[in-house]
Order: structure tokens, then sequence, then C-alpha cells
């Protein structure tokens, strides 16, 4: 049975690319991680296309061997804040760590996108995997998966609480009585828990949406859990459309175990097409982009992985070796999964590392083809959207021009914007400010 609403896209705007080669493109731009015209033009393409966001990921500790564009790139709430001058109606969505920030500062930073942007600010939560990042932060050490997953847990709780600091009719702004606020509507959260303490309020009221919407993007057993309980929408990765049918299912049950609707979170895999008008085309195109890529750099991309691990090492042509827990402090998820492949197909180190720097999408082939899949995925169970990436400079706008308007022909897919808000055009539900519902229960 086919989901009755229509498919989301978000747009991961990734600079020059998020592979350790896709800068290297005859087409591409060298300094697109760093230059506003890009990000400027892909997000209007994106806009263009109705889709209901873009994404900025982010990172906090970089090496040598880091990929070119997590060296020299954007913060997200910097670049999404002149975004917002630049558009109308597509969402703002940027990657902040939970695990290396602080809870007022953040609450305050994106309430103000969210009213900079007319209501379309969203955060992707992050706990920052990669164990360096305490080594920029005055830390002693990373703390472990389980204890950044608590950490994150009470960080959304003192966020959600700070956001109603005001309650949505505070302001009553009253030149002939003198009256700017109405005291009774202003409340003081008074945080004390096991990671943090914070009294409020929030210098800033709730935007239009209520709250900036919360993405989470972790598929460990933490990071489902703090998605079912907490988050508007989940940014996952599935090789499989039966891969994505069991996250899916899995997230949407766990939803409904912490008392909420499952329909009030979004599940959107992220996708990378290649788009051709023949089949022999876009697999063209995907040599064109694995050509591009030497050994030596696909090792230490799969590297980044497992902590920045030197598999330099270790013999290319022999199967991929033991590694035991190592990598599950980081990336836990995506390390077993590497694993698990590694072992399940007999593979060696060198077919691992080519594998993980330039993956072989299931969506590679026709707008036909691509549009086919999609709406398998979307109406079987695996997708209530996707999160659309490439590697490819012309990636984005050919998914806008040859795929989208397939998917409006058949219906699955919206002609024009429904709301001018984030939350409007995700359809999940905006949050009540706690105070004022306290206020109605205890009234009636």
């Amino acid at each position: 049975m086919a989901p009755s609403k229509k498919i989301k896209f978000g747009a991961l705007v990734h600079g020059v690319g998020g592979s350790v080669s896709s800068w290297r493109h005859p087409d591409a731009i060298p300094d697109a991680s760093v230059n506003f015209e890009f990000y400027k033009r892909q997000t209007l393409k994106a806009e263009e296309g109705k889709f209901d966001l873009v994404f900025i990921a982010d990172g906090l500790y970089i090496n040598e061997k880091s990929i070119p564009h997590f060296l020299n790139r954007f913060e997200p709430i910097t670049i999404l804040s002149a975004l917002a001058a630049a558009t109308s109606r597509i969402g703002l969505v940027g990657t902040l760590s939970t695990s290396y920030s602080e809870p007022f500062t953040v609450s305050r930073q994106f309430a103000s996108l969210d009213h900079i942007s007319g209501g379309r600010a969203g955060w992707n939560v992050v706990t920052s995997p990669l164990e360096g990042s305490a080594l920029n932060y005055g830390r002693a050490e990373h703390p472990t998966h389980p204890t950044r997953y608590k950490i994150a847990e009470e960080y959304l709780q003192v966020a959600k609480g700070l956001w109603d600091s005001w309650e949505d009719d505070a302001f009553v702004r009253d030149k002939a009585s003198g009256v700017f606020f109405d005291p009774q509507k202003l409340h003081t959260l008074n945080h004390q828990g096991e990671f943090f303490s914070v009294k409020g309020p929030l210098n800033i009221a709730r935007s239009r949406q209520g709250q900036p919407v919360i993405f989470q993007a972790g598929s460990s057993e933490d990071g489902k859990n703090l998605a079912a309980k907490e988050a508007d929408a989940v940014f996952t990765g599935h090789d499989t459309l039966e891969e994505a049918q069991a996250f899916y299912k899995d997230v949407k049950e766990r939803t409904a175990a912490f008392g909420r609707s499952p329909d009030d979170i979004i599940i959107l895999p992220g996708i990378g097409p290649i788009v051709g008008r023949t089949e022999e085309e876009a697999e063209r195109k995907y040599q064109e982009l694995a050509g591009l890529v030497t050994i030596e750099n696909a090792l230490n991309y799969l590297g980044r992985f497992f902590e920045h691990h030197d598999f330099s090492q270790y013999p290319l042509d022999e199967p991929f070796p033991d590694l035991g827990d190592f990598g599950s402090n980081s990336f836990r998820s995506g390390t077993e999964k590497i694993k698990q492949k590694a072992k399940e197909q007999n593979l060696t180190l060198r077919e691992v590392a080519l594998q993980s720097a330039t993956p072989r999408s299931g969506f590679i082939g026709t707008p036909e083809q691509i549009a086919d899949k999609i709406q398998t995925w979307y109406e079987q169970g695996g997708a209530d959207g996707f999160i659309i990436h490439s590697e490819l400079p012309s990636g984005l706008s050919d998914f806008v021009d040859l795929v989208v308007p397939i998917l409006q022909e058949r219906g699955l897919y919206r002609l024009e914007y429904e709301a001018d808000t984030l939350r409007g055009n995700l359809e999940v539900p905006i949050p009540e400010n706690r105070y004022a519902k306290h206020k109605q229960e205890v009234g009636s």
C-alpha cells in the first residue's frame, strides 16, 4: 500500500564532494567547499526542484589524510544563515555536535536561524565520532559511544526546554501601555542534570514552526533509540531495500514504544544517484569517478572510519584484516557494516578500500530506472524520502531536471510547496509549548 504523504527530498551540499578524489573531476569547482556562490546555486537548484531541505554536514577534527572537503569548509550555522537570505521555502539543516558545544549557545543559534529563515531551520544532532575531536576542545579523552548518547539525550532535553522559555504570545509590545511582554508567559528552565546545569530563560522566542526540526544521523542501537525518542527525522544509509525496510520498521516501532506516533518521524536514507540518458552513459559516469581514486587515497579514506587507522601496514590482496572491536567508539554502525560485508563476501583489503572510497550506488541508471527504484523503496516501506548526494558536479541538476518530473507525473512528489516552514513541508507536528499545554491541562 502506497504511503499517503508525498516523497520528501533533501540535498546534501558537500562542497568539492564527500569522496577523496571527486574534486579532481574535470567539471568540479576546486574551491567549492568555501565558495558561497556554489552553495547558493546548489541550494536554489534544490529549491527549484521543490526539495524539503538542504543539509550541511560537519566534523571537528582533521589531519593530513582527511577528505579534501573536510580540510577547508564552511561552518554550518554560518553558511545556512547566508542561504536563508537567498531562499524562501527550502529548509536549512545543519550538523552540530552535542559532545563539543554548550546547550544554551546552540539553542540560541538554531532559534536565531529559525527566525532569520521564517521557520525553516533544522538541527542534525551528532555526537562526534572522531576521537581526535577531544584534542581540539581541551578534553583529556573522547567520551565513549554510550556516554556520548547519554550526553546527547540530556542536551536535547535542555535545548527543547530552552526553546519553550517564551509562550507563543508572550511578547505584547503595546506602546500605549508600555507593556513589552507578559511576565506570566516567561519561564525559567532551571535544569540540573548529570552533564549540564542551565538556568535559562533563552533570550529569543519560539519561531513560527515552534522549534527547529531535529534530525538524527546515527544508526547504532543508541542512535536509533535517541531518534525514536527525540527526533523528527532520521538521515540514514542502506545498500539494499531489505536493509532499509528493516531499519524503517525498527525505528517506527521504537517511536511508538516511546508514546509517539510513527508518522511523526521521517526516515530519509541517503542515496547517490548517477543519472544517464542511457544505462551506458550512467555507467560511464560512475567509472569516470571511480577512476579518479588511487589505492593510497582509498586506504586513507577507509582509515577515517576506524579512528584514522593506518591500513597501509596490511597486504592489499589478502582478506580484510580482523580488527576485532576496533572502530566501535567512532562510526560504530558504519564500521560494523564494513567488517560484516568484508567477512560475508570474503573481500580483500584492496576491494574494501576501493568500494568504500567510491561506493556503487544502487541508484545508477536512466531517469526512469532511478524513479522506479525510488518509488519502490517509498511504497514498500523503505523510506519516507531521500537525502540526495552526488559526487558528480552535475549530479543534483541531473536529478532535479530528469528524475523529479517523472515522480511529479506519477503523483508521488509535490508540484509546489505545501507550506513555508520546514515542519509544514515535512508534515511533522509543531511541538506545543510545554507551559501553555500545562495551563490548558490544569484549566480543563
